[in-house]
């Protein structure tokens, strides 16, 4: 069974119907390792053990039956805390909703579970899903497999952790500022933010009827990028009052080689200095593709503004994260705003001012962003692919502090603790694709992920060309106290 532990989803679903394994026993092991190996990580912070043993032994009754039930026939997976699983509480990390506890599943369950998969349990977040770490009072701190010290990321940080301690098969968090990719990256696995719109986001709330918010998306986290694919034909398809009018029909990819590829690298930016040994691993890896016949262009940049641009995104991403302030926060804010020097364009101005935005300022940031779409899509007819950095630096050290009191260092400087919100961001904007993918370890011993963005829609290519990369450059490996 062990050699199935870091298997691919869809590698352990074929071993399943081909009766090599039961679901049962994958299962099974599953729970033993989480059993045995997460108090020391705290990953899996719901368990639903009984009920996946349950579904195990339904889906093998099923296949002796002669009945497949879709491409993820009895595997288990786990899913991030945010997203709604019968007779489990989705708390975001929030004390207040301890006790939220569903009664049906959500959309994204029910999909997983319509294509054969079942569910082990849940994984850990930040409160309010709203951090880089993953911690919060009622489940407590997640630790990264690599080196308890340091943190998972956030917000699907348990989603990550338990895909590289090897605990669950397969997952799916959400991301707005890169917590899908983050945690990927910090944790060495892969994570797709796929373009915006195209994965309802029912059943990942709090509360039900919520519409869809702005930058925001949900999506999945895996040790195999062929993983990723499959869960987003799982995921990507619209539904109720859209399924009506619309079907997905994103472009397909298939490549079988590198060669002719055409890709821009980027592999540092004055807004947000990566580490020497992050941008020295975007050229290794620039320079392998350029070795396998891709074209690589270290140079070309989409016609905006950076600084500019990165205002804009984090306007709107200030308005979604404020709105649901309490009104006394609010009013705080309002005050701050008040006391501002006009002509003060700093970066905190920028997003006290953007906390209390009004409608019409709403519009106009909109306006600004969609001229960056024209550009991105200028640019992406040129490129196949942009690859950069996700995050200054891997995977930080935990840290409680207030917020304005944290820093991260990058190569013995203290940085702003949310500067490596440009490599995120800079993409959320614009509501394009991008995929994080594994490029192994840095000096430190901790992993190096980088991501690939593509223009809209174009989800297949950013996730096909990110398993050709990860083949070339080695791929998932598992942390040694874990393997």
């Amino acid at each position: 069974m062990t050699d199935l532990t870091f298997a691919a989803a869809v590698d352990i679903a074929a071993a399943i119907k081909s009766k090599r394994i039961s679901s049962r026993e994958i299962t099974q092991h599953y729970i033993e390792r989480i059993q045995n190996l997460d108090e020391s990580v705290n990953a899996m912070c719901v368990r639903v053990f009984e009920q996946a043993l349950a579904a195990a032994d339904s889906a093998d009754a099923a296949l002796a039956r002669g009945e497949d039930l879709g491409p993820l026939h009895g595997v288990p997976m786990s899913i991030k805390e945010s997203y709604v699983l019968a007779d489990t509480p989705a708390t975001w990390g929030i004390p207040a909703y301890r006790d939220n506890v569903a009664a049906t599943d959500g959309l994204a369950v029910a999909r997983f579970k319509a294509a054969g998969a079942h569910f082990l349990g849940k994984t850990n977040v930040p409160i309010d899903l709203g951090d880089f770490q993953s911690y919060n009072e009622i489940y407590g701190t997640t630790n990264n497999p690599w080196n308890r010290a340091r943190t998972p990321g956030g917000s699907s940080g348990g989603s990550a952790a338990a895909l590289a301690a090897g605990f669950t098969a397969l997952e799916a968090g959400s991301d707005i500022g890169g917590s899908i990719r983050t945690p990927a990256h910090f944790c060495g696995v892969f994570g797709h933010k796929p373009t915006w719109g195209i994965v309802p986001m029912q059943g990942h709330e709090l509360i039900s009827g919520v519409p869809d918010a702005d930058l925001s998306v949900c999506g999945p986290l895996a040790r195999d990028a062929r993983d990723l694919r499959v869960a987003m034909q799982i995921m990507a398809q619209p539904a109720g009052r859209q399924a009506v009018g619309w079907q997905l029909n994103l472009p397909p990819s298939s490549l079988e080689s590198l060669r002719g590829l055409k890709v821009a690298v980027w592999a540092s930016d004055d807004m947000a200095p990566v580490s020497a040994d992050t941008q020295n691993r975007v050229q290794q890896v620039a320079s392998a593709l350029a070795d396998l016949g891709a074209h690589v262009d270290y140079q070309a940049r989409p016609n905006f503004d950076v600084r500019k641009a990165h205002m804009t995104y984090e306007s709107l991403l200030t308005a979604v994260m404020s709105s649901a302030q309490p009104e006394s926060v609010a009013e705080k804010t309002q005050a701050r705003v008040a006391a501002l020097d006009p002509a003060d364009q700093s970066r905190d101005a920028v997003v006290t001012r953007a906390a209390v935005m009004r409608h019409r300022d709403w519009i106009r940031h909109n306006f600004r962003r969609e001229k960056l779409r024209e550009a991105w899509d200028e640019f992406f007819d040129q490129w196949d692919v942009l690859l950069c950095p996700q995050f200054t630096v891997p995977a930080i050290p935990h840290d409680h502090r207030p917020f304005e009191e944290r820093e991260i260092l990058v190569d013995g400087e203290q940085r702003s603790y949310f500067e490596s919100l440009f490599w995120a961001g800079i993409v959320v904007a614009s509501h394009l694709p991008s995929t994080v993918f594994p490029t192994g370890v840095g000096e430190d011993g901790l992993p190096i992920g980088l991501q690939l963005v593509s223009g809209p829609y174009q989800d297949f290519k950013t996730i096909e060309i990110s398993r050709l990369v990860s083949e070339a450059v080695g791929g998932f490996v598992a942390p040694a106290d874990f393997a």
